[in-house]
């Protein structure tokens, strides 16, 4: 049986920045077609439901309970976007595997635990956490503004203040615009970060700024995968978020082939 080693990598930091390939359409198609490949051979999706319907049953049964959250419940679901990357770390870790040729289960996600970059998966995480919550709260801070801070008493209330009125428009354009940056920011940071921790002992430094620079280096390409992430993500929420238990587990195993084709090993 294969030993469960890195596919790259030795056990001492390595100190070096890696080099950055120039990748195209074909690589986010061939990323995407590996990534549907791997979620087919280690199917997730009940690990996924476990995750999201808890916190979608408690943001609910908080609306049932009262209407003040009303205007954080799309930013806090928009937020699937912030902290997605973190989320799909135990795909990375599935399709590395499997790309080793290691034994491979769908509860052998739960090996990132025992990664060697544990820790600084951890910090990476803990920011985009940070970077979550500071969103929740500015976008509260922009409903306030835009609306005066004036509560709706039901959710039929709510729908009409944001769709037929001059302060909801605001609400929409700003809010929408400020979203939009966060999920940059998060995307540039983290977008192959998190799998190049896996792949290889570096410090968390070298990974975010690596993952900045295969943005940089790729800007169009990048961009249309992080349209792709949106839309997929949007389209998963329609049927009451249950496509998302699909949708999340195949991006991260893709999120992991596409690290592959864009850093140099």
């Amino acid at each position: 049986m294969a030993q469960d080693n890195p596919i790259t990598g030795v056990d001492a930091y390595t100190p070096l920045e890696p080099g950055i390939h120039t990748i195209g359409t074909a690589d986010l198609k061939e990323a995407l077609v590996k990534g549907i490949a791997d979620f087919n051979a280690m199917p997730t999706h009940y690990v996924f439901l476990g995750l999201i319907y808890p916190i979608v049953a408690l943001i609910i049964a908080r609306i049932y309970a009262g209407y003040d959250v009303l205007p954080l419940v799309f930013p806090a679901l928009a937020g699937f976007t912030l902290v997605g990357p973190l989320v799909a770390v135990g795909m990375y870790e599935l399709s590395r595997r499997r790309e080793a040729g290691l034994d491979v289960s769908r509860w052998d996600a739960f090996a990132v635990f025992r990664s060697r970059s544990i820790g600084a998966i951890a910090v990476l995480g803990l920011l985009l956490m940070i970077i979550y919550f500071s969103w929740l709260a500015v976008a509260w801070a922009i409903f306030e503004e835009s609306t005066g801070g004036v509560m709706p008493e039901s959710i039929g209330a709510f729908v009409d203040l944001v769709f037929t009125t001059t302060a909801g428009q605001k609400l929409i354009l700003v809010g929408c615009t400020v979203g939009l940056c966060f999920a940059v920011v998060v995307f540039a940071l983290s977008v192959v970060a998190f799998p190049m921790l896996l792949d290889r002992k570096v410090k968390v430094t070298v990974a975010i700024y690596t993952s900045i620079r295969a943005v940089l280096g790729n800007p169009v390409t990048m961009g249309i995968w992080g349209l792709i992430v949106a839309v997929a993500l949007l389209i998963g929420s329609l049927p009451f978020f249950v496509g998302l238990a699909v949708v999340m587990p195949i991006l991260g195993h893709a999120t992991w082939h596409l690290y592959r084709k864009v850093v140099e090993h």
